[in-house]
Parts: C-alpha cells; sequence; structure tokens
C-alpha cells in the first residue's frame, strides 16, 4: 500500500481493531435492532422487572464473552505489543474499568446493566477507532477527508449518546425502578470515569483538527504518537 515504514508496522494493530469493532459493532446493530431488546429506544427498559440472579440470555452471553475476552486482551496487548503513545496509560486504565465493568455486571447477574453499557459501547468505539485507522491507512499526501469526516460521529457516539442514554439510565432510571439496586455507586462511579476518558480523548481530537486548519501539520499524523526525539527517550 505504498505505506512508510512507520505506519506499516503499525498496520497489523489497526487491521485487527478494524476488524474486531466492525464484527462487534455488528452484532450490537443485530441485538439493539433485530431483536425484541428495547434497550436503545427505551433505555429505562433495562431495569424494568429486575431482580437478583435474573439469568443471562444467550444471546447476551456471546456479547459479554466478546467483549470481556477482547478487553482482556487488549490491556496485554496495549503494555506489550501496540505503539506505546501519549495516553496508553490511559487506554491501560480505559481497558482495565471496562473490563471490571463487564466481568462484574455478569457476575453479580445485572445483564440488563452490562448489556445496555457493553454493547453500544463496541457501536461507538467502532466509530472512534475508524478514525485512527483512517488516519494509518490513507497515503499521507492525499486529501485530508476520512479523519476529519468521523469527529462529528465520535463527538455524537460518546459524548451525546454515552451521556443520554447510558449515564440517564444507570444514574437516575435504575433508583426509579429498583430502589434499592445493589452496588449503584460502583456501578456508575466506573461509568463517569469512561465518560472522563470520552472528553480526554475527544481533546486530542480537537487538537488534531486544529494543527490541521492552522497548517501546522504537513502530513496527517497521530498527535498521540511522541515525536521522532521524544521516542528515543521513551
Amino acid at each position: 500500500c505504498n505505506l512508510q515504514p512507520k505506519d506499516a508496522a503499525k498496520m497489523p494493530e489497526s487491521a485487527w481493531k478494524l476488524l474486531f469493532y466492525t464484527l462487534s459493532w455488528s452484532y450490537g446493530v443485530y441485538l439493539l435492532f433485530f431483536t425484541d431488546y428495547p434497550f436503545f429506544y427505551d433505555p429505562p427498559s433495562v431495569f424494568y422487572d429486575w431482580k437478583k440472579g435474573m439469568d443471562v440470555p444467550t444471546d447476551i452471553a456471546i456479547a459479554y464473552l466478546l467483549q470481556c475476552s477482547f478487553y482482556g486482551h487488549s490491556i496485554y496487548a496495549t503494555a506489550y505489543m501496540d505503539t506505546w503513545r501519549k495516553d496508553s496509560v490511559v487506554m491501560l486504565l480505559h481497558h482495565v474499568v471496562t473490563l471490571t465493568l463487564i466481568a462484574f455486571s455478569y457476575a453479580f447477574s445485572r445483564d440488563c446493566k452490562g448489556s445496555r453499557q457493553g454493547l453500544p459501547g463496541g457501536r461507538r468505539l467502532c466509530w472512534g477507532k475508524l478514525r485512527w485507522v483512517s488516519c494509518l491507512s490513507r497515503d499521507p499526501r492525499g486529501p485530508l477527508n476520512p479523519p476529519c469526516s468521523l469527529c462529528p460521529g465520535r463527538f455524537w457516539f460518546r459524548l451525546y449518546w454515552f451521556p443520554l442514554k447510558v449515564l440517564y439510565a444507570t444514574c437516575y432510571s435504575s433508583l426509579q425502578s429498583v430502589p434499592n439496586i445493589p452496588f449503584y455507586f460502583f456501578f456508575n462511579a466506573l461509568l463517569l470515569v469512561l465518560t472522563l476518558m470520552n472528553i480526554y480523548w475527544f481533546l486530542y481530537i480537537v487538537l488534531f483538527v486544529a494543527k490541521v486548519l492552522m497548517g501546522q501539520m504537513q502530513e496527517v499524523n497521530d498527535v498521540r504518537e511522541y515525536d521522532v526525539e521524544d521516542s528515543k527517550k521513551t
């Protein structure tokens, strides 16, 4: 593909993430729009008739397995396999928080909350990661279209729908449906941490767009990556 050596070295990481997020996004779309689950259009419904010890439906359990195995692997991959970036420590924390949410949700039979957080999360993450994949896979001498075109999508999914649909259901609707719901503060604290991370990464995109508009970038590069001199020190 006529990639520069530094981009070719990162292509396996990008290709793997693109493959997984495409699959998880597709399965999430299937569960949200082609089954009887009303989670997307009626987020508070995740807590209707909730009770301890609920059985996790097979299709939801598959989503748990996919997400949990991916984020378990991602902790190792971020630390030892992927290119180390300025946000790698935050990325590790993100994977640990997400894995904790998914695993504890399943362990406590909180299938409603866990599936609601995990499935559309994969969908939002897909759009976010595609933005970086497009940066790595395009010819740096070509037009600046793919990266900027996905910036609104990342904002819409992570900073608008995530608080509107996920946090609203877990912070407010859960108490309306189940006043004494267990682990309320534990789960919501972790979800709020994810929200702060979403804001953190969106600021990187704003910085990227600002540098492009101000003519400070001669070619499209990932602003999270270290400069050559910095990478030697790292």
